[in-house]
């Protein structure tokens, strides 16, 4: 009986122990932390924590982990209830999932964590040891933005529960899904542990093929190599060495208009096993690229060298009814278990909601069952994976055409086109011009205007609408231009209705339209030619052309020709009346214009065109400003000479091939062609001449490019207004003659800048003139100086640019270029627009020859802080004085904490809102006994340091009721 009271003892003393060991095992594998926003007038989130728990060495822990905290920042913890039911999905492993909502204070950017003890122990690749003392710790960042409408983090669809072989290739894809179409990058991550209140630091860490290497990939090259795929997130190891646990990490990103916006960390564990067998083998698929409509039906196929029995299986935003709508995706299976070789079919209706910018991305993965053997634990299952991506993208708009109509403005057309196939809310119709016609690439992929295709955006109009006036804005269209008109559909991003899951699923475009070209009437003529016949400081002559407009011979006509210098100018002087009355080869729409300075100055040339209405002279159109081709030395090249030329004139200089010439020194006067240069940009070309003659047609003249000899060039443009209407359709116009020295490329010197500082004490006199800073003002000024280091200063300073960065430290960027000739040239520059004071700048100097100085001294700039509270408030409801809120408006303040204490010391309230509006209750909505309350604000001011030190207040403030 003792006996046998002793056994029934110690049995059930091992149950206790048995009991207690379960209760504290590891049990957390992976996990990863989503949110999504349900709230469309609060800033409510749902929290999911997805977690993959160890049933092989945790199940009693697992199974009684029935909430989970999370820490948002500091503030936590926050308690989260499991939703059940547990799911098993193989490999010892379930999948647990925790949701909770929270109401964040305010916008801003939040970390959202959790840690739980313990991972596994003998972990291979992390530390320090033993391993069943670290912690497992996760965090995922969401930015909270009004621009970003109501934003959802990405979602994981792929659990992390496949086994690696060693000596096997191993890929882990989480197949990541964003809703509202944002793009996606991977990156790898160190492992972290929690350490308290929500923060969490690096584990000691060894990227796992580190483990007993150097290995060898599956093909049996070397070294063996682990990593991940930042565009695809395929997570491969070629290949394990060595039998064990290993923990890894990666950030899934996202990214909106070239902004990151969020960040989820998923840690997971990798499994690796001695696998006495072969991996299948999923085949590749090529990228799918749709318009949207089309059913996409797409074979997969895997196959098992070893001949064992397959599962195939298929995860994507596609198929999930809460991500995508209407029409869900099917992947189905005719023989599950096949033998060797199996198939699926994926189909997929897609229609207009499914349009993105982002393509969808739909994983396959294909398991192996191998055959029953003595040792089952030896035949693992192993798995394969390959994804297809999908992009949808919207219809090409049909019927687009144009008709002139009357308008106020002057010329004016009216385009026309048909309803458009997929009338999406929201999207709008985008309208594109270019001068002259021009085909774009046609590819199936192809959405929007192609960059450099020389469209621009002249409106848009809701994609209901079927009709858009082009008047240029009220300015009216140019005569003698032909224009081409295009159409491209712009599609919303999502997150306007959280009641429509699925529907405006992720922006993105449509491909172009058809180009419609129309010729504008010849009302008014247009200059063809600005050429340099001559180049003297007095004797200089250029020849200026136009074309005969579209009218009547017969009726008295007028020419008035004006000319400005430069060639930008607009002081314009009247140089010639020319009388026609419009007969056909007469010699009426040339000029000779005489007795310049074509040396030193380019001209610019206006044509004003008068006709005969009711019996008098009456101005007809504006016609657009020519200027002659300005030809002058680049900077300085050690025995060569960089020529840069420019011209602004109403036709295309682009796309085509100028001429470079160069005086023979045998023959005085005398220009060969030494090249053809082929030029891309619309205004200003270059060349670098090393002496050689690359135009073989009139004679090869070769030269030495020497210091301190001359030598001349000239140049010409060759240009058109791509208008089968004006003739000649090709135009030639020569530059003035520019004789260079190779040695007259001296560096200016760098100015000396200063830039006007702010009185703090009289701004804070006047706070409310900040409240919305907008269209404020940096007044810079500098001077040059006539020596540096004791040597003289190049006088023949023809420009300054103006440099800004917003912080210190980081690169300036060219922000304006200062030059007024042939005035002289001012030194001061007024930086405005600016929604903040902070910021530095730099100033060079320019000469003639476009060499640039050194940076002159950096001058930083900095805000005056301002934030003023009172010492009283009454929230009592009677619309005055109801909030804590700072005097006028808080300037520059870029965050702040502010936390209330009551006269105990205990917090009462606490917000992140930059104009506080405390209403007198807890954070808890419970109403505060009048009283004195205390306070600190821990404030971060706009500065122009990167990392600006944060600013500390403190004070009392007295709630009267």
């Amino acid at each position: 009986m003792r006996s046998a009271l002793r056994l029934l003892l110690v049995s059930f003393l091992l149950t206790l122990l048995g009991i207690g060991y379960e209760a504290n095992a590891t049990h957390i594998r992976a996990g990863e932390i989503t949110a999504k926003r349900v709230s469309a007038t609060a800033l409510t989130y749902e929290i999911r924590l997805t977690a993959y728990f160890d049933m092989q060495n945790g199940e009693g822990a697992a199974n009684a982990q029935n909430f989970v905290q999370f820490y948002v920042g500091s503030n936590g913890p926050i308690e989260a209830p499991r939703i059940l039911p547990i799911i098993n999905i193989g490999n010892n492993t379930t999948q647990n999932i925790y949701i909770v909502r929270y109401t964040f204070p305010s916008a801003g950017k939040f970390r959202i964590s959790f840690e739980e003890d313990n991972r596994n122990n003998g972990i291979l690749n992390i530390g320090p040891p033993p391993t069943q003392n670290l912690n497992f710790y996760v965090s995922t960042i969401l930015e909270i933005n009004a621009n970003f409408g109501l934003n959802q983090t990405p979602v994981l669809l792929n659990a992390p529960i496949d086994l690696a072989a060693v000596g096997q290739r191993y890929i882990h894809n989480p197949n990541a899904f964003d809703a509202d179409g944002d793009s996606l990058a991977y990156r790898l991550y160190t492992p972290q542990r929690g350490t308290s209140n929500g923060a969490g630091v690096n584990l000691q860490y060894v990227n796992p093929n580190q483990i007993n290497a150097p290995g060898k990939t599956e093909t049996g090259a070397s070294p063996a190599t682990f990593g991940m795929n930042r565009l695809t997130g395929d997570l491969t190891w070629d290949a394990p060495v060595t039998k064990g646990y290993y923990n890894v990490a990666f950030i899934v990103e996202e990214w909106r208009d070239g902004v990151l916006i969020g960040e989820i960390v998923r840690d997971m564990q990798i499994i690796v096993e001695d696998a006495r067998n072969d991996r299948p083998l999923a085949q590749p698929i090529p990228d799918i690229c749709v318009e949207a409509g089309t059913l996409i039906n797409q074979q997969i196929k895997a196959t098992d060298k070893n001949g064992d029995r397959l599962n195939l299986t298929s995860t994507g935003g596609v198929y999930e009814r809460t991500l995508i709508s209407p029409e869900l995706a099917r992947f189905t299976v005719p023989q599950q278990s096949a033998i060797g070789t199996i198939t699926g079919q994926f189909t997929w209706q897609t229609s207009c909601n499914h349009i993105r910018l982002e393509p969808y991305d739909v994983l396959f993965k294909v398991e192996d069952a191998p055959g029953t053997n003595a040792n089952p634990n030896l035949f693992r299952k192993l798995v394969d994976m390959t994804t297809l991506s999908i992009k949808v993208y919207g219809p090409k708009p049909l019927g687009l055409r144009a008709v002139a109509t009357t308008d106020p403005a002057g010329t004016a057309y009216r385009l026309n086109w048909t309803s458009y196939k997929c009338p999406v809310p929201g999207a709008r119709v985008v309208i594109y011009r270019r001068e002259g016609c021009s085909d774009i690439p046609v590819e199936p992929c192809l959405t929007g205007i192609p960059a450099g295709s020389g469209y621009e955006e002249i409106g848009s109009v809701a994609v209901d609408q079927t009709t858009y006036l082009d008047n240029n804005n009220g300015d009216g269209l140019r005569a003698g231009i032909s224009y081409s008109y295009r159409l491209v559909v712009e599609f919303p991003r999502p997150g306007t209705n959280i009641n429509e899951p699925g529907s405006l699923i992720g922006g993105g475009e449509s491909v172009a339209s058809d180009e419609f070209c129309l010729n504008l009437p010849m009302l008014a003529p247009v200059i063809t030619n600005v050429t340099v016949d001559s180049t003297s400081e007095t004797r200089g002559v250029i020849t200026i052309k136009w074309t005969k407009p579209a009218a009547s011979s017969g009726l008295p006509a007028q020419y008035r020709l004006f000319r400005a210098v430069g060639q930008n100018g607009s002081v314009f002087t009247q140089i010639a009346t020319i009388n026609t009355n419009l007969t056909p080869g007469a010699a009426d729409t040339i000029f000779v214009d005489r007795g310049l300075n074509t040396l030193a100055n380019p001209y610019n040339y206006k044509l004003e065109y008068y006709a005969t209405q009711g019996g008098q002279l009456v101005k007809m159109d504006d016609i657009k400003t020519a200027s002659s081709v300005r030809l002058e030395q680049g900077a300085a090249e050690p025995n060569r000479i960089r020529l840069n030329w420019s011209a602004l004139v109403p036709w295309d200089n682009g796309n085509r091939t100028h001429r470079v010439y160069r005086e023979d020194k045998a023959r005085p006067g005398t220009f060969n062609r030494i090249a053809e240069v082929t030029v891309q940009g619309p205004q200003t070309f270059n060349y670098l001449d090393d002496g050689s003659d690359k135009y073989a047609a009139d004679g090869t003249v070769n030269t030495t490019i020497v210091s301190d000899s001359t030598y001349c060039y000239k140049v010409e443009t060759v240009g058109s207004y791509n208008n089968s209407q004006i003739k000649p359709s090709v135009l030639y116009n020569f530059s003035q003659i520019l004789c260079v020295s190779s040695s007259d490329t001296t560096k200016p010197c760098p100015p000396v800048l200063a830039i006007d500082q702010l009185n703090c004490d009289s701004l804070r006199a006047h706070p409310e003139a900040f409240c919305s800073p907008t269209g404020l003002t940096n007044h810079l000024s500098w001077t040059y100086p006539q020596s540096l280091d004791g040597k003289d200063c190049d006088p023949n300073v023809s420009a300054y640019r103006i440099y800004y960065a917003r912080y210190e430290g980081d690169t300036p960027t060219l922000i304006a270029t200062v030059t007024t000739p042939p005035s002289p040239l001012a030194t001061t520059f007024n930086h405005e627009g600016l929604t903040s004071f902070a910021g530095c700048y730099y100033v060079t100097a320019v000469n003639r020859f476009g060499a640039e100085s050194a940076p002159s001294n950096i001058v930083c700039k900095d805000n005056c802080p301002m934030y003023v509270l009172p010492n009283v408030f009454t929230p009592n409801a009677d619309g005055k004085n109801d909030e804590f809120q700072p005097y006028e408006c808080p300037a520059f303040v870029q965050s702040l904490e502010f936390k209330a204490f009551n006269r105990w010391g205990a917090q009462v309230f606490k917000t992140n809102d930059v104009n506080i509006n405390w209403n007198g209750k807890t954070n808890g909505g419970k109403d505060l006994a009048a009283g004195q309350y205390y306070y600190e604000v821990t404030i971060l001011f706009e500065s122009s340091k990167r990392e600006s030190t944060p600013t500390t207040m403190k004070g009392w403030v007295q709630i009267i009721r």
